[in-house]
């Protein structure tokens, strides 16, 4: 039997003009998988023939540098929650002592889980897409139903219209004026379509607004948490800065189950972004060698920062004024520390850049999502979602995003209808974040029952551990009932209605699949096969065709299990 040696130097050894990559297909009992290397790493990919083919050269270039590694993570994690989270958390957990353990908690629970990423990019350096490369290569079975799925939620899910309508509340502040709602919603739409057009002109420049963004809100957070340590050394205006540090235990037997559970919830958000590079490995020289530092020394950055940033908000204000205001805690602070009128205007403007880069980096990761999507050739019209024209960057997916974005500000009514829709998103990424833990588990399994070489970076055996057990707690925690009652969550009927519809809708992508691959075929006399398709901008897809059955041994004779024509392969 070939050693495992001899097959990664044959891998990347051989060429092949259809598919633009140094792959061929390997046999090991009943599975098919190739052997590819793209110019981004000297570490060879291995996975499932079924999986979108590796890209040999990115599309999309090679911009991405640890700097800018850094910054997408930062701005998709520092949104606009810390400005307001912590009063919901302090809410929820009774005391300021708790609201600080909390905090930490959420950066070991994110630490882990991006250990796990990690691990994926050392198995497959030369994909983005993350979650979507993740899904399609741990589950294999039965074939494309995990891609479908995902596609079809990912498709449906990728808009992100709460940070554009928080941008036109805080642009509205700054001038200090009122507004009506279609005011409002007029205003997201345009600062929408003017992300859109910062990410689809050219991906070099995009990437150094991400940047930009980036240091500004590092800098707002560092200025916040220097002004909270002079707060609490005394040396302002601020009566007695110290009153939360006597007894910070205080109130942590007034906290719910509910309000505990909420917290944790909120908390865990606070930290989502830790991932958004991931998505862009084959944009990155190196990616593990690179992403091994950098994407944890985010997390650490963002976690002293935060901790710094509530620090200064509880030195500024007692713990009974915060929980009595309507007011966010940034705010509280800032008009203690700054006074009344230049603190709403200049928090406004914070809000703003911080809405603002979110934004951005939220477009740019998951469009390289869509895009990987669409290359696995399950959803129709693969140009659309994979080609680079004109400005070398994925026109199509940020298209989509952008009108599925406008929807959802224009459509929904503010109150129930648009609380709903918001909600109805986040219950199936908890889901497939889930099955991701799982499935790393998988994967090292397989992997090592065929003898392949081990990868440049493995997550600790806690780590993964840990990972799962604060996915599983996602999964479980929303259905805990609220205070209030079972009418009692953000909307004003049965607060469960979008985790019962979010399972409905997964549910029905699996039956989808199910007429799709297996009864509408065979009504029809055909089955699915794949095929590789190159553009003329280096865009490399699988397109799934339908092959007669009179046609199918014919077929299989003249292509790979990659899709490959076989003549061409020997070439």
């Amino acid at each position: 039997m070939t050693s495992w040696d001899d097959k990664e130097k044959t891998a990347n050894a051989v060429a092949h003009s259809a598919s633009g990559s140094d792959d061929y297909v390997i046999r090991e009992g009943s599975t098919e998988y190739t052997a590819a290397e793209g110019l981004n790493s000297s570490t060879v990919t291995y996975q499932d023939a079924s999986g979108a083919p590796v890209e040999t050269t990115s599309p999309l270039g090679y911009s991405v540098d640890v700097i800018v590694g850094f910054c997408l993570n930062i701005n998709q994690m520092v949104g606009t929650g810390i400005f307001s989270t912590p009063a919901t958390i302090l809410k929820g957990v009774g005391s300021v002592g708790l609201t600080m353990i909390y905090w930490f908690i959420g950066y070991l629970i994110a630490q882990c889980s991006q250990a796990l990423y990690l691990e994926y990019t050392a198995y497959f350096p030369s994909r983005s897409g993350s979650e979507v490369v993740y899904l399609e290569q741990a589950y294999l079975k039965p074939k494309y139903l995990f891609p479908t799925v995902f596609a079809m939620k990912h498709v449906i899910f990728s808009f992100a219209s709460s940070n554009a309508v928080v941008f036109a509340e805080y642009a509205f502040a700054i001038g200090g004026v009122s507004y009506t709602n279609w005011q409002l919603k007029g205003v997201a739409v345009a600062v929408y379509t003017l992300a859109l057009i910062v990410v689809a002109a050219n991906t070099k420049w995009s990437l150094r607004f991400v940047v930009w963004f980036g240091v500004v809100k590092v800098l707002t957070l560092l200025l916040i948490s220097i002004a909270g340590l002079v707060v609490l050394g005394g040396h302002t205006k601020v009566a007695d800065p110290k009153i939360n540090w006597r007894n910070p235990w205080e109130g942590t037997s007034d906290a719910s189950a509910y309000g505990a559970t909420n917290a944790m919830i909120k908390l865990i958000f606070s930290y989502a972004g830790y991932q958004n590079v991931f998505g862009l490995a084959n944009e990155i020289k190196n990616p593990v060698k690179k992403l091994r530092w950098s994407a944890p020394l985010s997390l650490i950055i963002v976690t002293i920062l935060y901790i710094l940033v509530n620090v200064a908000y509880f030195s500024a204000a007692s713990r009974e004024e915060i929980l009595a205001s309507k007011q966010i805690a940034a705010s509280i602070f800032f008009e203690k520390v700054f006074g009344t009128t230049k603190a709403a205007r200049g928090l406004s403007v914070l809000i703003c850049i911080s809405a603002f880069g979110n934004l951005i980096a939220v477009m740019i990761n998951y469009s390289r999502m869509l895009r990987e999507t669409g290359r696995q050739g399950l959803l129709p019209w693969p140009k659309f979602w994979t080609s680079t024209k004109p400005f070398g960057t994925p026109i199509g997916p940020y298209t989509l995003q952008w009108a599925l974005t406008v929807i959802m500000i224009i459509g929904p009514p503010a109150g129930d209808a648009f609380n709903f829709v918001v909600d109805l998103a986040v219950y199936p990424s908890n889901i497939f974040s889930f099955l991701i833990a799982i499935g790393l588990l998988l994967l090292r399994q397989r992997r090592k029952a065929l003898g392949l070489p081990p990868p440049d970076y493995k997550a600790w055996g806690i780590a993964v551990g840990f990972s799962l057990l604060a996915n599983a707690y996602m999964l479980v925690a929303p259905w805990y009932p609220p205070t209030g009652g079972a009418d009692g969550g953000d909307v004003s009927f049965w607060y469960g209605t979008y985790l019962v519809v979010s399972i409905g809708l997964l549910s029905l992508c699996g039956i989808y699949y199910y007429f799709w691959i297996s009864l509408i075929p065979k009504w029809k006399g055909y089955e699915y096969r794949q095929t590789i398709v190159k553009y003329d901008d280096g865009a490399v897809t699988h397109k799934i065709v339908r092959v007669p059955e009179a046609d199918l041994v014919s077929w299989d004779e003249q292509h790979d299990a990659a899709g490959r024509l076989r003549h061409e392969v020997a070439h």
